[in-house]
């Protein structure tokens, strides 16, 4: 079973990265995305106050199923985990890390901007 849940973590969260990162590309999505975001965001930055800034319950989550399943990942990061994982390649995690929070920002940047727009445009 536990074997099952490390699988799921995997493609749920490796889904849910990918929707962040381009959910505000789809309109209809546009709302669902900015939420995640925030979300995400709240996660990182406030719940990261007392866990470690960039904490996420779901990596941690997937990190206790994986000690159980006797796997001791070296990657401190889970989107460095998924590039090693799924491709085999082993980038610096600082490299991994300062990458995937500018594409956060960008994606969070961009969906506010669509939100905003949609805002201003109801307006008129």
């Amino acid at each position: 079973m536990l074997h099952i849940i490390d699988y799921f973590f995997i493609l749920f969260h490796g889904v849910l990265i990918l929707f962040n990162v381009l959910g505000w590309i789809v309109p209809k999505w546009r709302l669902a995305n900015l939420i995640s975001l925030s979300l995400t965001a709240f996660s990182w930055f406030v719940l990261g106050i007392f866990y470690g800034i960039g904490y996420c319950p779901f990596t941690d989550w997937h990190w206790k199923v994986r000690q159980l399943l006797g796997y001791n990942d070296s990657s401190n990061s889970y989107i460095h985990f998924l590039i090693l994982k799924i491709t085999g390649v082993n980038l610096p995690e600082n490299w991994v890390d300062t990458t995937t929070v500018l594409v956060f920002f960008a994606a969070f940047s961009v969906s506010i901007y669509f939100d905003l727009k949609k805002r201003v445009a109801k307006r008129k």
